[in-house]
């Protein structure tokens, strides 16, 4: 199986509990919560997506033979650091390619592997660290992993019915909605549900305050 690349690059996670550590992330390209053309994004289920998975124009993005040579790309980019390696598959959709030949040729390439996914497709056997965020108006049907990350607000989710899935962790994350005054009303709901609950751990989109990746 060939794999479609809209970006790959090496940085810092800046979100949920694995924040902090240097990570490849690997952007696959293609979302199923989005089927218009590129510059009709209103034709997307999920209305606040702030990142770019069109295509395969990105950073060390295009299509990739096999998973080995995937897997090669991304330890490449990992370099000599001796430290443990680690590799965050995203999207768009990551279920919509990652598959267990890749998950395999990772692992060999001595990765520890996280993914972050919408949900909507049940995920392969063999992730390290599983990040399910739902979005409003899908059906997820993985409802278990490491850590749960509720973007918020979001208008047609219930948070207090998350907490019944069978998750590690439960984080609430602002919601980026591209001004300073929206977003502050954004932290400001994101603080009060922590406040509500205690189940709750608020996340932040540090890379953005860093101004990385």
């Amino acid at each position: 199986m060939s794999y479609a690349v809209k970006e790959m690059f090496l940085t810092l996670q800046g979100e949920g509990m694995q924040a902090g550590r240097r990570a490849v992330f690997l952007r696959f390209a293609g979302c199923n919560l989005w089927t218009g053309r590129e510059v009709d994004r209103a034709k997307a289920i999920c209305q606040f997506c702030d990142t770019d998975f069109v295509g395969m124009d990105g950073d060390n993005g295009g299509k990739f033979a096999d998973a080995s040579a995937l897997a090669g790309a991304a330890a490449a980019l990992w370099g000599e650091e001796s430290g443990a390696r680690f590799l965050v598959v995203t999207g768009g959709e990551p279920m919509l390619q990652l598959d267990p030949p890749l998950i395999a040729a990772l692992h060999d390439a001595g990765f520890e592997i996280a993914v972050e996914s919408n949900g909507t497709l049940p995920a392969p056997k063999g992730i390290d660290w599983l990040c399910i965020s739902p979005k409003a108006g899908s059906e997820v049907v993985q409802r278990a992993g490491h850590e749960l990350k509720l973007v918020w607000p979001q208008q047609g989710i219930d948070p207090r019915t998350l907490l019944d899935w069978d998750f590690d962790n439960y984080l609430v994350q602002p919601m980026d909605c591209g001004s300073e005054a929206a977003n502050a009303e954004s932290r400001a709901a994101a603080i009060a549900l922590v406040m509500s609950d205690s189940r709750w751990r608020l996340s932040l989109q540090t890379h953005k305050l860093l101004g990385l990746k």
